[in-house]
């Protein structure tokens, strides 16, 4: 079965890539052209045919030669150089960004799946209880966008009561990226305001479904018959829980694969220097290769994070290995 769902993604990505390649070569225009009138400067015909042998647009090779030519460089790691930060190099741009986008939109999913989880199971335990009763309210975090809670809570936590920094993902006029206690801190202290966004606009979707779950689960007949056995209440929660969260897990997988696209709106709202605010740059300045690259880079995030989900749900549900 794991075999199987193996070759499924080897092939998706392998359209994926062909779809990323041929999208932009459909498309009007010409980025050596776009560069050239950015750089409003003569340019030579030798210095055309340059950058478009380095952006892959040589149109002498043809379409078959341009593609064998992007396998080629992508199998060497090479994923193009950017047009709004030539001569910079795609990966680079992208091996800069990606960090911080990791670090604040990983840990708060993370996190607002772990607590979301843990409350809903608690609440499915506890049912008819003051937690169960107040989860209702938690449907306004999940109905308001999460952009929306962005500027709310810079307008009120930044702005207004100066607790927290508006912006940036750390002090960056008085500190330069280092091992060192007042970046690691100036880090944390930038990342509150849009990691508490986050966790706050998801947080009530993964309760009522893990809740949801939970209670129809602890009506299920083996539930049932363990708990007329005499097992101990928390064992009995801890099993059903364990058949509970496999719905989660697919949609974990999901979330954790769009991790790399970045909370595109709260990362603008505090200019915050993730993969989603450099996706935004790409496209107001019409940079195809950075796009290219970026969206490749989701693809392949969102295909292994499936990939381990599928291992992990092998792991809870044992049916699920006996597939033919």
């Amino acid at each position: 079965m794991i075999a199987r769902r193996i070759g499924l993604y080897v092939v998706t990505a392998f359209v994926a890539i062909t779809v990323n390649f041929f999208i932009p070569h459909l498309m009007p225009g010409n980025p050596v052209l776009t560069l050239i009138g950015k750089m409003r400067s003569q340019v030579t015909p030798q210095t055309i045919a340059a950058l478009e042998l380095q952006y892959g647009v040589d149109t002498k090779t043809g379409l078959w030669g341009q593609y064998t030519h992007y396998w080629y460089e992508l199998l060497h790691g090479n994923l193009g150089t950017s047009l709004s930060g030539y001569p910079a190099s795609v990966g680079s741009l992208i091996r800069g960004a990606l960090p911080w986008t990791i670090g604040l939109v990983g840990v708060a999913t993370i996190l607002s799946f772990v607590l979301g989880t843990l409350i809903g199971v608690l609440a499915a335990w506890r049912r008819g209880s003051w937690l169960d009763n107040l989860l209702p309210s938690l449907t306004f975090f999940q109905a308001v966008p999460y952009f929306f809670l962005a500027i709310l809570a810079g307008a009120l936590f930044a702005t207004k009561l100066g607790w927290f920094p508006q912006s940036q993902p750390y002090d960056t006029t008085l500190l330069d990226p280092g091992l060192t206690w007042d970046f690691i801190s100036s880090v944390l202290d930038h990342a509150v305001l849009p990691a508490l966004t986050i966790v706050l606009a998801s947080v009530a979707g993964w309760i009522f479904t893990m809740r949801n779950v939970m209670i129809t689960t602890m009506d299920e007949d083996y539930v049932l018959i363990a708990e007329a056995k005499g097992l101990p209440r928390r064992r009995v929660v801890a099993y059903a829980a364990r058949n509970a969260i496999l719905p989660s897990v697919s949609s974990f997988s999901l979330a954790i694969g769009f991790i790399v696209s970045g909370a595109l709106l709260t990362e603008i709202v505090f200019s915050y220097s993730g993969i989603g605010f450099l996706l935004l740059q790409a496209v107001t300045n019409e940079d195809y290769p950075l796009i290219q690259g970026i969206f490749l880079i989701i693809t392949f995030a969102v295909l292994g994070a499936n990939l381990i989900a599928d291992f992990v749900y092998a792991f809870l549900d044992p049916r699920t290995r006996q597939e033919g």
